[in-house]
């Protein structure tokens, strides 16, 4: 690790980890992997008093307050909400994510007779349009195919895996692929810019699709890096 790597993993230390939306499965294994290392992390949820809720079991380090409240307290944001309420939300606290790091996680994933697909999205990614609405923030996408059964289970100690972190500014994806790689056994690896969010956020249908096939709980490993 470089003097620049290492200072930039000390310094994901001093911010709040807040998530929108971290009442919800994967929200939730987020939160109990970062308080694990000794993050300080708040999840948001419409309502306060379950946000505050699901922070109490998930135990020490955790805080839950409304999404917007937990949007003003962090200071890296993600974003890990259904994709049907992703534009009105982040269109909802674009006051409040100005001027933070935004890391946007959602999947926009449908199903039919034929299994799970990609729908198009007219921005083309749920990161991009996370760009355009939130024009005063740093917006990166990370986090697409970690599985939230396996981050959620109480068993598991560490993740042979690597998170696919895109993005426009360097300095803001060195600190999510440093954030990435607070959780043991994951890595966070630069994956280029914001306009190949679509690709990652893709590649879940085809996870789902594996995971379905062999009843597992796929993710990603990116050789030779």
């Amino acid at each position: 690790m470089s003097q620049s790597e290492a200072a930039v993993d000390r310094s994901i230390h001093d911010n709040v980890i807040g998530i929108l939306g971290g009442t919800g499965p994967q929200g939730t294994g987020l939160a109990r992997r970062f308080a694990a290392v000794g993050l300080s992390v708040v999840i948001g949820s419409r309502e306060a008093a379950r946000a505050e809720a699901v922070a109490a079991q998930i135990g020490v380090g955790v805080g839950g307050l409304d999404n917007r409240s937990c949007a003003k307290r962090a200071d890296i944001v993600i974003v890990a909400v259904p994709w049907s309420g992703h534009a009105a939300l982040l269109t909802e606290l674009r006051h409040e994510l100005a001027g933070k790091l935004v890391v946007d996680c959602v999947n926009n994933i449908g199903f039919d007779k034929q299994g799970p697909y990609a729908p198009a999205v007219e921005e083309g990614s749920a990161a991009q349009q996370a760009a355009i609405l939130l024009p005063d923030s740093t917006v990166t996408a990370a986090f697409h195919h970690v599985s939230a059964v396996h981050l959620n289970d109480p068993e598991r100690t560490s993740f042979a895996l690597d998170v696919m972190v895109v993005g426009n500014d360097r300095a803001a994806t060195d600190t999510v692929c440093a954030l990435a790689g607070s959780i043991p056994g994951m890595r966070g690896i630069y994956s280029g810019r914001l306009r190949n969010a679509g690709q990652v956020e893709a590649l879940a249908a085809n996870l789902i699709s594996i995971n379905r096939r062999y009843k597992a709980h796929a993710s990603v490993r990116i050789s030779d890096v």
